[in-house]
């Protein structure tokens, strides 16, 4: 393996990496506080405690590798398991968050298939993954193309791939999920040190108001729709309406002319 290769956990320490994890970390934090249930899961991507905020009284975190449950340092306890064979029941899951899930599996849409199965109708998935149409993806693209002539140094991970917010949106909606919220951040350029990131942080502002599409970092929130199904609230029992029966009235009103003709 050649030295310009460097793994994502490795990646994450260096600053662009600790750039995208706080952002990250914050979008994940604001969207699962106020998703509600019983039973909660996060694939993959210990540096991210995704389930932080959320207030499920039973949640896990599951990786793929040993190597991640090594340095699994947001939870005491990590599950170790196949993600394209997860060992939960179907409809069990309230939520499953996705930090780079999907770009680092070997098979990105049978994970979201086995995603979609755990999680019970109205379940929510949160996804993050890296934007190719970005200063980065470009960068990462132009770093391919220049190793096969040597062996320059890739900006990001070479491990998995780019999965883009449009590709990813039609495997939702194949597997009849519905995108709730749709976020893109860190527009900052592909550097590598702490100085000139911060020497862009103006580009954050800027990038989302003027290109708000091209950031290097893409948050999905998608509802898990079953057609057919109707959720019932609390007030599902409706109180029996009573039967009015017609009751017959005397009439109040006396016509003395019509007797005053009788007589």
């Amino acid at each position: 393996m050649s030295d310009s290769i460097i793994s994502l956990d490795d990646w994450l320490e260096t600053p662009a990496g600790r750039y995208l994890l706080a952002w990250e970390q914050a979008q994940i934090d604001a969207a699962v506080a106020d998703i509600f249930g019983y039973h909660a899961l996060q694939l993959g991507l210990s540096q991210i405690d995704g389930l932080h905020t959320n207030r499920m009284p039973h949640q896990w975190l599951a990786l793929d590798r040993l190597q991640q449950v090594k340095i699994a340092s947001v939870r005491s306890e990590a599950l170790l398991t196949d993600f394209t064979a997860l060992p939960f029941a179907s409809s069990s899951l309230d939520l499953v968050v996705l930090p780079h899930t999907l770009e680092a599996s070997e098979d990105p849409h049978a994970t979201l298939r086995e995603v979609e199965r755990v999680l019970v109708p109205e379940g929510r998935v949160v996804i993050c993954g890296l934007n190719p149409t970005s200063l980065w993806g470009f960068k990462q693209r132009r770093g391919r193309l220049v190793r096969r002539l040597g062996q320059a140094p890739l900006f990001l991970p070479e491990e998995g791939e780019f999965i883009g917010s449009w590709r990813l949106r039609d495997w939702l909606r194949l597997l009849s999920f519905e995108v709730e919220q749709s976020e893109f951040g860190c527009y900052r350029p592909a550097l590598r040190t702490e100085k000139w990131l911060q020497r862009f942080a103006w580009m954050d502002r800027a990038g989302s108001r003027w290109w708000p599409i091209f950031g290097a970092a893409y948050f999905v929130v998608a509802v898990k729709r079953v057609r057919g199904m109707r959720l019932l609230g609390p007030a599902w029992k409706t109180k029996p309406s009573r039967v009015v029966k017609p009751v017959s009235v005397a009439n109040s009103v006396t016509d003395y002319s019509q007797l005053e003709k009788k007589e």
